[in-house]
């Protein structure tokens, strides 16, 4: 890590901007030899203050999972953020836009743990460490302005663009079903907006937990039994607007929805 990065310091940048609602420049426009490890620990002190406010860590998600979605934010890595309980909101609930800066919703798929996982791990340990997988959304809003085409460590150091989440009802057992052939809708006022299968998403959902599990082993951490995972986007991520009601509608796994005001 960059010894004169204070990361502690830059973490309260950010969690003021996400606070107050409001834009800044990215982390790099000021500290250009910002590397993905300062950015992690960025993330990680940014964690700590909304811990000490008493919210609590509940999962993780995985960012970037698609080279589509690499290429809309011009990155080339999948990354990883953290989620607390206070970013879920309930299926057909409601999404206050006026306390974001300016938020997405992207569609997804989610999986619960049973069991603890840690470094390098297969396929089938992941599908036998998870109790389920459900349909999920996902909503993204950078701290950044403009939020397009920042660098890698300003997406990590931002908790990788995580806002809010929302998961469907339907839980299935993850071998219940052909992971990587999912038809994944979104529809935002009645009307497809998103379409994709659910091999857009790492090629096989699993695969972002795999990709997880190695990237929290970098940083010497493990995925704990009991958390929720968003396993990526399967699509570019829909820019909110009030009054939008947004459902997403997943083969074998059902419709989850939920509105914006």
């Amino acid at each position: 890590m960059t010894a004169t990065v204070d990361h502690e310091a830059l973490a309260h940048f950010l969690d003021s901007a996400r606070l107050e609602r409001r834009e800044v420049a990215p982390l790099t426009r000021e500290q250009p030899a910002l590397s993905v490890p300062d950015a992690y620990a960025i993330q990680e002190a940014g964690i700590r203050l909304r811990l000490s406010h008493g919210e609590r860590v509940v999962g993780l998600k995985m960012g970037l999972t698609s080279e589509a979605k690499r290429k809309q934010m011009n990155l080339d890595s999948p990354v990883y953020g953290v989620l607390t309980d206070r970013m879920q909101v309930p299926a057909g609930g409601v999404i206050q836009l006026s306390r974001g800066v300016h938020p997405k919703i992207e569609p997804e798929i989610a999986f619960r743990t049973a069991r603890e996982l840690r470094g390098t791990v297969t396929r089938d340990e992941v599908l036998d460490a998870c109790e389920s997988v459900f349909a999920a959304m996902e909503i993204l809003d950078s701290r950044y302005r403009d939020f397009k085409y920042f660098s890698l460590p300003d997406v990590v150091a931002d908790n990788a663009s995580s806002s809010l989440f929302v998961l469907g009802t339907t839980e299935h057992p993850p071998r219940a079903m052909d992971l990587t052939r999912l038809e994944m809708t979104l529809s935002v006022n009645g009307e497809p907006v998103q379409s994709a299968r659910s091999d857009a998403i790492s090629g096989d959902p699993v695969i972002s937990v795999i990709q997880l599990c190695e990237l929290l082993a970098q940083r010497g951490q493990v995925l704990p039994a009991g958390s929720i995972v968003l396993a990526g986007a399967a699509t570019a991520a829909h820019l909110l607007r009030p009054g939008d009601r947004v459902q997403l509608t997943v083969e074998g796994l059902g419709i989850v929805a939920v509105s914006a005001e």
